[in-house]
């Protein structure tokens, strides 16, 4: 569904929006006129203006100084370049913290945070709010008819908890809305285990350290709780300014944060934004990274999000940083467009002489236009041009995934049988199966509608509620391909066990029982291999790690089993018939390349395509408007490759007429862009039963 304040911005802002931070307050005047002119030459077209500026906005409670920032307004309006206009909420300035000490947040030890940083509020401060609020209005008032500004971004990178007196009181408030009586209260926690039921509302508190394990229920509604105490500034910030400036769209630039549960938050945006920051020394990274783009475009309801910050180079944050290879920089800024975006933004503008970021790369580095940085950033904010077309252009996906911000939040809980469990790692294993299949890929939860899927890939979905439960089935019996990795359907909302033995909420889909977990010691594998038998599996090998299940297949059959340990002949991995579907489910963690060929058989057998064949280490891609099919080919390799396309069509970067059959040659870290007739590369049609 079109939103008309994003209309209003396309509108605006035709095509692939380039730009990124700006924070001209670092820098004297005379350095303006510099920074436009250079500007104007890379192609920057929208700049996020004042996101840590509240200190020199309002000098001192009530004092307000937007002098320099009318006249950066105007001379950014004067030379072409929008502005992206921050509510500064997320650094409250010297003044705020001094005058007003309980703005200040406070941690779990009860330690009262000090300034000198960001994000060290208190979400539930009434004066934090009050003044937030108060900017936020002073801000829209003032720039409301500015034809300069095309968006809003309130605050940044939301990732404040706080346990302070005032929290407390507010996570009560919030358990009571929930809960209605205390009973409920105690039944849903558990409470009667270990002496803690509550008598009355005042005993009942945000969590505090305890001696020895918390009480996992209270700790997942606190996660709740948090998410969604920030989500009110937003949303009250987000009223105000639709009020004052209806016609301009609205966002906050989410990064991966735990503590906010994205999900709900995308749903109260205008558009969805991101910041991306994949490290060049980590394997999987650039895997990593079209995840999070997917999941992006997801939580946009497959709307086209905004990629509002990454590092031209090198950023500062870890304990080695390495750079960006000549070519990624531009590769990487291609990656997350072939995955829905439709800008590409940077922070930040020019590199920062002091603070905490001043060795974070720019785009307009410290030494200048001579480096190969600017040089890069130059060059890519004019081509980006060539492919303005691609703007608002949709990704269409046979095959999900599932993450669940409230599933991740549970299943990392306390005591568990293994207390090392990363679920961030377990679904970028899960999706890197996908990835290096060249299918499209959406990212869900079990509350959204499964229906036009063919494959479902459900990752350690611990926590899974009986409505959840019950839409996997539906999903199975109406013809769907299912994948489910171990410790998934345990327990409820409220962290309860589901009753009728492991996986409560999934054993009559997977047609298989757990008797018990058995963890695997650090490095210990076992060999798995499918039934000779299983000829659909034939010359499947892995290597098992982690952890086992003790599995009894009751309606379903063994797809592999354990050949050596305890647990030596019995079923690894199971596959069970239900209704027109099948469910897959593995009971332990396959090496690598045993899961890729395991998720590549579930392919097969619904009749998933790639979105187009090309060797490993070219990502591939598809967006898709009425009229035209575009077709991203990126080369991820450190050599050249090449792809023999099967379509006819221009390769919108080069300008060059492409036909099929024709092999298209891709230099190391380069890209194509093959625009089509949508019909020379329909996707396959809807599953009518058991493929």
């Amino acid at each position: 569904m079109s939103d008309p304040r994003m209309n209003t911005f396309h509108r605006r802002l035709p095509g692939v929006v380039y730009g990124g931070d700006y924070n001209p307050e670092q820098w004297p005047r005379e350095v303006w006129q510099e920074d436009v002119r250079l500007m104007r030459a890379a192609g920057v077209r929208l700049v996020s203006l004042g996101v840590f500026s509240w200190s020199v906005l309002e000098p001192a409670d009530g004092r307000f100084d937007f002098s320099w920032l009318d006249e950066i307004m105007d001379l950014l309006w004067t030379n072409g370049i929008h502005v992206n206009l921050a509510t500064p909420n997320a650094a409250p300035p010297p003044w705020l913290a001094t005058d007003f000490p309980e703005i200040l947040s406070v941690d779990r030890q009860g330690v009262r945070h000090a300034i000198g940083s960001r994000g060290h509020f208190c979400p539930s401060s009434p004066v934090y709010r009050d003044r937030s609020r108060r900017i936020a209005t002073e801000l829209a008032e003032r720039y409301r008819k500015h034809p300069g500004l095309a968006m809003w971004h309130i605050g940044n990178e939301y990732h404040s908890d706080c346990f302070c007196d005032r929290c407390d009181d507010r996570f009560r408030a919030w358990l009571r809305q929930r809960y209605g009586t205390l009973d409920e209260l105690n039944r849903r926690w558990g409470t009667t285990f270990w002496s803690q039921r509550y008598s009355d509302w005042s005993q009942v508190h945000l969590p505090q350290p305890v001696r020895g394990w918390v009480n996992p229920s209270r700790e997942l509604d606190f996660s709740r709780f948090t998410s969604d105490n920030l989500l009110e500034l937003v949303t009250q910030e987000r009223d105000l300014l639709h009020a004052i400036t209806p016609d301009v769209p609205v966002t906050t630039n989410f990064f991966g944060c735990r503590l906010t549960d994205s999900h709900r938050w995308a749903k109260e945006l205008d558009v969805v934004a991101f910041d991306c920051y994949p490290d060049p020394g980590k394997p999987h990274s650039l895997a990593v990274a079209a995840f999070q783009y997917d999941l992006m475009r997801s939580l946009g309801n497959g709307r086209p999000w905004m990629l509002m910050e990454q590092a031209a180079g090198a950023v500062s944050q870890w304990k080695t940083n390495q750079v960006k290879q000549p070519g990624r920089m531009r590769l990487g800024s291609y990656q997350a467009v072939a995955h829905g975006s439709d800008a590409v933004m940077f922070f930040q503008w020019r590199a920062s002489p002091q603070g905490q970021e001043k060795f974070h790369s720019a785009m307009l580095p410290h030494g200048g236009e001579k480096t190969r940085t600017w040089q890069e950033v130059k060059a890519l904010g004019n081509e980006l041009r060539a492919i303005d077309e691609v703007a608002t252009a949709h990704t269409g996906a046979q095959v999900a995934i599932v993450w669940d911000w409230q599933n991740w939040w549970a299943v990392e809980g306390c005591a568990h049988p293994d207390n090392a469990f990363d679920y961030r790692d377990t679904v970028a294993r899960h999706y890197r199966a996908l990835w290096h299949s060249q299918v499209a890929v959406d990212v869900v939860t079990l509350d959204d509608d499964l229906s036009p899927y063919r494959v479902l890939v459900v990752p350690n979905q611990y926590l899974m509620t009986r409505r959840q439960s019950t839409a996997v089935r539906k999903f199975v019996e109406d013809g769907g391909h299912l994948v489910v990795s171990y410790f998934s359907g345990i327990v409820d909302e409220d962290d309860r066990i589901h009753e009728g033995g492991y996986p409560g909420a999934l054993r009559e889909i997977v047609g298989a029982h757990v008797q018990e977990f058995s963890p695997l010691p650090a490095e210990a594998a076992v060999p798995v291999q499918a039934p000779a038998e299983k000829a659909a599996l034939s010359g499947f090998f892995a290597t098992a790690s982690v952890w086992q299940d003790d599995l009894e297949t009751e309606t379903a059959r063994p797809l592999a089993v354990y050949r050596k340990g305890h647990l030596a002949g019995k079923a690894a991995v199971t596959e069970h018939e239900l209704g027109r579907g099948r469910a897959v489910y593995i009971g332990t963690r396959l090496d690598d390349d045993a899961l890729e060929a395991l998720v590549q058989h579930v392919l097969d057998l619904a009749g998933v395509r790639p979105v187009h064949a090309a060797p490993r280490g070219v990502e591939v891609t598809e967006r898709r408007t009425r009229t035209s099919a575009y077709l991203f080919l990126l080369n991820h390799r450190q050599d050249k490759a090449t792809v023999t396309l099967d379509r006819s069509g221009t390769d919108l970067i080069t300008g060059r007429r492409v036909e099929a059959g024709e092999t298209l040659v891709l230099d190391a870290a380069d890209v194509a862009v093959v625009r089509s007739s949508p019909a020379t590369s329909l996707p396959s049609e809807p599953p009518s039963g058991d493929s």
